[in-house]
């Protein structure tokens, strides 16, 4: 075969030719044309990487047949379907058989089909003749498509089966004529150089058996199965004719059913389906037509339904965006999407959750016939709300469809979650999974004898319900008043208040207005530095004042932690110097408590009241208020203990952290403030701390901030940081040295061995102390090893960071607080501040004039460095004079690095202050930064920006912090 000249004029040319394995294709060639025009006999075959020689003759349409049809080339074919490399000669003597054919020749058609639509326009196609030579005949394409008629003839003794095809309103002959099958799906038909195509999806294997005989026999004997079997799809698809039975074609109006389908103790299923007349079908088959066969007697009828194909689809999608998924590919059974949703309950919980929406819009509910019977109806509740002096009475009914029964008698099924509530009638209705959540702190809470009845200091339930779209809630006037707490009027400022009061601590002193009106406890939980002791102070002249225009007067109590009481008094003076204050602390103390009676306040310690509680609680104070409340978090505590056996008419607590490690810290704090509001512990415990800690359940912990939410005022520094100056956070990553690094990585391997054995051997949970041991350590590495290890005579790259920093800090004349964790840290510091004449303050627990230490280091110019424990320092001091904070290591909590940051920026800083965290890189210390930002949501759905770290570490996060 010569090559084809592309300097001389040639064509591109398509034929369809018949591969030995393969069965029909289509190959593109380039011919060689003659002098006068003719096809030669050179010509080639051509692929996507050999035609560029040929651009001059081809167009776009070209290139894309050429990439069409490379992909049904043999080699190609081989290449794609078996992988291994072979040659084809080889592949279609030894390895091809039936089953690859079967596989791979429609995925062939699909491609021929592509090739032919294209090749209609062009109407280039030829027959290859057998010699392989391109050109043999033209082949024409058929204009319009052809239709097909199939016709059954019915007998006493057989039924004759045969088609006839029409082309352009005329029958033409195409049995015994050479006629062939060029791809089955879509049928192409190939008949005296015509190429047919048809109006209906049609296989071509249809009319194959046709080719060469007149028509094809069915017997009496087998003529039942046949017509259902074959005879009918082929009714729903295809114009059919017949003699001897009969084809009716019926219209009905379609009608949308859901059955559930209850399955107990598993997933219960929603079906959907669709009557037309007597007729039902299921969303499976939704063809245009469906043939339903009747037979009486010897006589056939084929029923023609007409289908509402497009309408049935979409009812199926309205149902999916309703929040149903479909259960598998082959049925169109519906589940609910819910995955805390008891799976054999969802189906009738769904349904009646949409019921009234569903039969808007035309469906019909059934459901499946079993033992139990189910009410299939809106599920509601209507809750009346009167008013008493201390208390709320709830008179409440509930409807499960048309059913109305006492709100009252679902108590136990509430509490126990217990779903089917059985009806007078034997119906069984489904109490929804919601109303667990939304009524089980209702009936736990409430007092219920023969009637609901809830503390008044259990407004923010009340308000969760009316402001619930479960319930249909009535409430009085006057508790629509409390309802909206938010609204709270305004107070007049104290006469005798020296200073002014920012907006937002004005609103807090209203509020405690709101609470003293109403009796209710209160926590203060503003952001460390936002004057939490300036708003408390405002309110107690107030009190004073008021009280000496009704000439009476009383002693209130504020308990704190040792380090706060010479803050306490600062500020008192300060701001109120007309308050009388008794600091009942020392051990000289008066503990005749009859001499309270002469101050308007006394400030003392937790500890001196564990100590003096004996004496303490024979006082009746008018406010007893705790600071840095979070100290008696733990209920077992003797400080819980001793504050909550004190008698006072009001009380109020003041937290920047109410939740320091958990959740269940809020129980106590919140408890002392009004008994009852939170239940009892192992209640509150159950119900609220593992469902949000252990469940991450974020309805429960909306559900706890509703109940707490008029009793605790939060403001963040983001809410009011237009009153507060800008601060600047940057962490610097310090590199270990060598002698550094080398030193971290050999305790970390120690550690992490043997911890990793112990979380597969089962032994992790006695090694808690351990792992804290260890990761202490680690991160003391991280800072010097110096501090673990006398004899280390090595540098540290932190503390040469650090130094360097401090350094170009210092020539600029600031003020500087270092904070760290570790005293033997600060030591080292201290150590280096001494050799190089560094003045600097000093605050670690163990320091006693605190007082004194701290206005030292606010007036003396000279004094620029302070280093502080970060335990001992985080609360209680006011730094303003300092505008740089570095923090020599990160805690686990960043609540507590927070702490140490507001001593500085806090009220009074009128300088932008800057953040510097120093963290040693490929540490434990990045691992823990990393923790801090993974583990800061749960807090935030609270009233705190913290949570505890160390406790909430999972395997997973300690296989991380070791790796």
């Amino acid at each position: 075969m010569l090559r084809v000249d592309s300097s001389k004029t040639c064509k591109i040319v398509y034929s369809l030719c018949k591969h030995e394995y393969l069965g029909y294709v289509i190959e593109p060639h380039v011919v060689q044309l003659n002098p006068q025009g003719d096809f030669s006999f050179t010509y080639q075959r051509v692929f996507t990487h050999t035609v560029e020689e040929y651009n001059h003759c081809i167009d776009a349409t070209d290139y894309k047949l050429i990439k069409i049809l490379d992909e049904i080339e043999q080699d190609f074919i081989i290449k794609k379907y078996y992988k291994k490399l072979i040659r084809a000669s080889e592949f279609f003597s030894k390895i091809f058989d039936a089953k690859f054919y079967e596989t791979v020749r429609p995925k062939i058609e699909k491609k021929l089909a592509e090739a032919l639509e294209l090749l209609k326009i062009k109407n280039q196609l030829y027959l290859m003749d057998k010699d392989g030579w391109p050109v043999e005949r033209k082949i024409e394409f058929a204009t319009e498509p052809a239709s097909i008629l199939f016709h059954f003839r019915r007998n006493e003794i057989e039924t004759r089966y045969f088609p006839t095809i029409k082309y352009q309103n005329l029958r033409i002959e195409f049995m015994f004529k050479d006629a062939q099958i060029v791809s089955n799906k879509p049928a192409w038909l190939l008949l005296s150089d015509v190429l047919y195509f048809f109006d209906e999806d049609i296989e071509g294997k249809k009319f194959l058996p046709f080719l060469n005989k007149r028509f094809i026999s069915i017997p009496k004997a087998t003529e039942a199965t046949y017509f259902e079997k074959f005879v009918a799809p082929l009714i729903e698809k295809h114009h059919v004719y017949a003699e001897g039975f009969e084809i009716r074609t019926e219209q009905f109006e379609a009608k949308q059913v859901i059955k559930v389908l209850f399955v107990e103790g598993g997933i219960s299923q929603l079906q959907l389906y669709f009557k037309y007349g007597e007729y039902v079908f299921s969303l499976e088959n939704a063809h245009k037509v469906t043939v339903r066969l009747e037979k009486t007697d010897d006589n056939y009828i084929f029923h023609r339904v007409k289908r509402s194909a497009d309408w049935e689809k979409k009812q199926f999608n309205l149902l999916l965006s309703l929040g149903l998924k479909k259960t598998s590919a082959l049925f169109s059974n519906l589940e609910v999407v819910n995955d805390d949703e008891d799976p054999s309950y969802g189906a009738i919980n769904w349904v009646n959750e949409h019921i009234e929406s569903l039969e808007a819009l035309g469906f019909e509910i059934e459901q499946s016939t079993g033992q139990k019977r189910f009410v299939l109806g809106a599920s509601k509740i209507d809750l009346e709300i009167k008013e008493g002096n201390d208390w709320f009475d709830i008179n409440a009914v509930v409807w499960f469809g048309k059913y109305q029964i006492p709100f009252l008698a679902l108590k136990q099924h509430i509490l126990h979650k217990r779903r089917e509530f059985l009806l007078p009638d034997g119906e069984v209705a489904i109490i929804p999974e919601k109303w667990f959540t939304q009524y089980g702190s209702l009936f736990s809470l409430a007092e219920t004898d023969k009637s609901l009845r809830l503390k008044k200091h259990h407004i923010g339930l009340l308000n969760d319900l009316a402001e619930d779209s479960l319930a249909n809630v009535t409430l009085g006037r006057k508790l629509q008043r409390l309802n909206d707490f938010e609204n709270i009027a305004d107070t007049q400022m104290p006469v005798h208040f020296k200073g002014s009061l920012r907006d937002y601590q004005k609103a807090g002193y209203n509020w405690f207005s709101f609470l003293r009106e109403y009796n209710f406890g209160g926590c203060l939980a503003d952001d460390m530095g936002l004057g939490k002791t300036i708003q408390t102070l405002a309110m107690l002249q107030k009190v004073k004042e008021d009280e000496q225009l009704l000439q009476t007067q009383t002693t209130s109590l504020i308990v704190m932690p040792t380090s706060l009481i010479y803050n306490w008094l600062t500020e008192a003076k300060k701001f109120t110097p007309k308050l009388k204050v008794l600091a009942h602390t020392g051990t000289n103390r008066n503990k005749d408590v009859a001499n309270f009676a002469h101050y308007d306040i006394v400030i003392t310690t937790y500890g001196v009241t564990r100590v003096d509680i004996d004496e303490l609680k024979n006082f009746y104070f008018n406010y007893i208020i705790l600071d840095e409340s979070q100290n008696i978090k733990n209920p077992s505590s003797k400080s819980f203990k001793a504050v909550r056996s004190l008698k006072s008419k009001h009380k109020l607590i003041l937290s920047g952290t109410p939740v320091e490690n958990s959740v269940g810290d809020l129980w106590s704090q919140l408890t002392f403030l009004n008994p009852g509001l939170l239940g009892t512990q192992s209640f509150f415990n159950e119900e609220y701390v593992q469902a949000i800690e252990k469940k991450k359940d974020e309805e429960k912990a909306r559900k706890l901030q509703s109940i707490i939410k008029p009793f605790v005022l939060r403001r963040t520094k983001e809410q009011v940081a237009s009153e507060l100056p800008p601060k600047t956070e940057q962490i610097i990553y310090c590199d270990m040295s060598e002698d550094q690094a080398s030193y971290y990585e050999k305790t970390k391997s120690a550690y992490r061995n043997d911890l990793l054995q112990s979380m597969d051997d089962g032994t992790f949970a006695q090694k808690q102390v351990q792992l804290l041991q260890g990761l202490t350590a680690l991160r003391q590495l991280a800072n010097h090893p110096y501090m673990i290890d006398k004899e280390y005579e090595s540098d540290s790259g932190k503390f040469e960071n650090v130094i360097h920093t401090l350094d170009n800090v210092l020539k600029g004349g600031h003020k500087v607080l270092v904070f760290s964790q570790f005293v033997k840290h600060l030591d080292i510091f201290k150590k280096h501040f001494e050799a190089e004449e560094i003045p600097f303050a000093y605050l670690d627990g163990a320091t006693k004039n605190r007082g004194e230490i701290v206005a030292n280091f606010q007036e003396d110019e000279t004094l620029k460095v302070f280093l502080i424990s970060i335990k001992a320092g985080g609360v209680g001091l006011n730094l303003t004079q300092a505008d740089y904070v570095f923090i020599l290591d990160p805690w686990w909590n960043p609540a507590v690095e927070q702490q140490a940051i507001d001593r500085t920026h806090r009220i009074g800083q009128h300088k932008k202050v800057f953040i510097y965290k120093f963290i040693s890189k490929d540490t434990v210390e990045e691992k823990i930064l990393a923790l801090q930002r993974r583990k800061k949501t749960l807090a935030n759905s609270l009233i705190t920006t913290e949570e505890s770290f160390f406790k909430s570490l999972s395997k997973d996060d300690i296989r991380d912090i070791l790796s």
